[in-house]
């Protein structure tokens, strides 16, 4: 799988919500670019929402092109990621693209990448970019025990470990949740 650096999106579903979430910095480097850039979006009228890690324009690039597969398909998000997946890998233009995707809906969690891998996770946490591993830790320690929490509030919590652990990743959330 790509190894995308320099931000953090963490994605949970939990008690019968999911929610995405990301930070906001953009580095060229080791310099903090800009602190509040907006990693998720919303497609298809709100029903899918969609975080991403890697160069910024790659990322618009692969969402136009994801969310023309959703409007193709009927807002089918498992089949619209796997024909995205197939054109990734396969056209010469998409696939120098360096970007990595998460995109939820109601029911699932799935990660796309360059590689034209479709995973959705065993756990219902999924996680990308340099501060994906302290997340992904926080949030299945959450999910385990404080289950009390609602997929919201362990996306944040686990977003602010991530933040004071990794140096690509700020306290700069958006956090968007799925019912």
């Amino acid at each position: 799988m790509t190894k995308i650096k320099s931000t953090t999106v963490l994605a949970v579903k939990h008690n019968g919500s999911i929610a995405i979430g990301a930070d906001g910095q953009a580095t060229m480097g080791n310099t903090v670019a800009k602190s509040n850039v907006k990693k998720i979006r919303k497609l298809q009228e709100g029903k899918i929402v969609a975080g991403f890690a890697g160069s910024t324009a790659d990322a618009f690039t692969l969402l136009e092109r994801f969310d023309e597969k959703l409007n193709a398909y009927g807002g089918n998000m498992k089949r619209a990621a796997i024909e995205l997946a197939k054109d990734w890998r396969m056209d010469r233009y998409l696939r120098r693209l360096e970007s990595m995707l998460i995109v939820a809906d109601k029911e699932d969690i799935l990660i796309l990448s360059g590689t034209g891998d479709v995973l959705e996770p065993d756990n219902g946490i999924a996680a990308i970019g340099s501060g994906s591993m302290y997340a992904q830790a926080a949030a299945q320690a959450l999910v385990s025990h404080a289950s009390d929490l609602d997929s919201y509030k362990i996306v944040e919590e686990s977003l602010k470990i991530a933040a004071d652990i990794c140096v690509y990743t700020n306290h700069n959330l958006i956090i968007e949740k799925i019912s």
